[in-house]
């Protein structure tokens, strides 16, 4: 059996984050979250826990549980720069109008 449970986990990583939104909504969330953990653990990456004689995603949800590893609410996307292939244009338009100037 887990221990921690997915709810205590969720009320764990909820409590964490900002404003009354909870950052979690479904187990799936932290199922993704550790085994993304847990993976970068089998890398090589350094734990911040004691890891000994445990499995990474063990370590990866204890780590999750203390508060070491959290996860972050999406942001609303913010109003991207103009693309490259537009400014590049406007540039060379520029460029040009100089050359014609001369």
């Amino acid at each position: 059996m887990l221990h921690p449970s997915y709810s205590d986990l969720m009320k764990t990583i909820n409590s964490e984050g900002e404003g009354d939104t909870p950052v979690v909504n479904s187990r799936y969330s932290i199922v993704l979250a550790t085994a993304k953990r847990a993976r970068q653990l089998v890398a090589g990456e350094e734990a911040f826990v004691d890891s000994r004689g445990k499995k990474p995603l063990s370590v990866a949800i204890e780590e999750m549980e203390k508060g070491f590893v959290t996860i972050e609410p999406e942001r609303a996307a913010e109003e991207e720069p103009a693309e490259v292939g537009e400014s590049s244009n406007i540039e060379k338009a520029e460029a040009d109008e100089e050359t014609d100037e001369v």
